[in-house]
């Protein structure tokens, strides 16, 4: 795919306990949970740098040795490898190691922290001109068209575009007037209308007006709802796949469509 020509960080959040995963993440947060031979933190960030994204921020709290390990012996994860015992160790990797060209944040925002704080905490590693930052959750995966995302976001203005999805349930339901963002309500009690799936793009400003780093700060929350109340939040509707993996049956149901060869969110990677 194309590359943007100035593409914008994204901040993952990879900080929760995933409750309800409880059989799977007693081990690992649930970002590194795998799809295949995969964490479904490295296909939410595939699904991204196919775009031309390669700066990503995980905003880690739980847990977050794991993503330490994970991504310091990433070679080593990938490739076959010999250990040269010595003064100092030497190590030699076999085969191709990896295609990704990647600059990885790890940001430690507390093991207990909110979204919202979470993000406020991880914007101390934004450089100065990173105007807008896409932002997402790390236990969903789609196959949103970034760029198209983009494009919307700039077009309309308002300092937080979220991605609305048809959900399966159990999640905050919004209401549109158009394109723009007029209720907001958390997990009702119906399977219809749009949620939010993650994939959003905010503005610095957004940080500024709406964030602090109190950690009972949730994204979802307060600051969400005041930019509903500032018409401040556009929808960008994706009608195509959606998933999250917030259950044993949806972690199997992942699984299975890596394992098939049929992987919907695998775009362009």
């Amino acid at each position: 795919m194309t590359s943007l020509s100035s593409p914008p960080p994204l901040m993952i959040l990879c900080g929760g306990q995933g409750t309800r995963l409880r059989d799977v993440t007693e081990l690992l947060p649930k970002p590194m949970v795998s799809i295949g031979p995969h964490p479904i933190v490295w296909h939410i960030m595939k699904c991204f740098s196919a775009y031309g994204i390669r700066r990503f921020i995980l905003c880690l709290g739980y847990k977050r040795e794991k993503f330490i390990d994970y991504f310091l012996n990433y070679h080593a994860h990938a490739t076959d490898m010999t250990v040269h015992l010595g003064n100092p160790p030497v190590l030699t990797y076999h085969g191709v190691v990896g295609e990704e060209d990647w600059e990885v944040t790890l940001a430690d925002t507390g093991d207990r922290t909110m979204t919202g704080a979470r993000i406020a905490r991880a914007a101390r590693y934004l450089h100065s001109d990173d105007h807008d930052i896409l932002v997402t959750y790390g236990d969903g995966l789609a196959n949103v068209n970034v760029h198209d995302l983009l494009r919307f976001h700039s077009l309309n203005k308002n300092c937080i575009t979220v991605t609305a999805v048809h959900p399966s349930g159990r999640f905050g339901e919004m209401k549109l007037d158009g394109q723009l963002v007029c209720g907001f309500q958390e997990k009702p009690q119906t399977e219809d209308g749009l949620i939010n799936g993650g994939y959003m793009v905010i503005r610095r400003s957004f940080i500024e007006q709406y964030l602090t780093t109190d950690p009972n700060l949730s994204l979802e929350h307060e600051p969400m709802r005041r930019a509903v109340a500032d018409r401040q939040m556009s929808a960008y509707i994706h009608d195509g796949f959606w998933q999250c993996m917030d259950t044993p049956r949806e972690y199997q149901l992942l699984n299975q469509m890596w394992e098939s060869g049929d992987a919907p969110w695998k775009v362009g990677w």
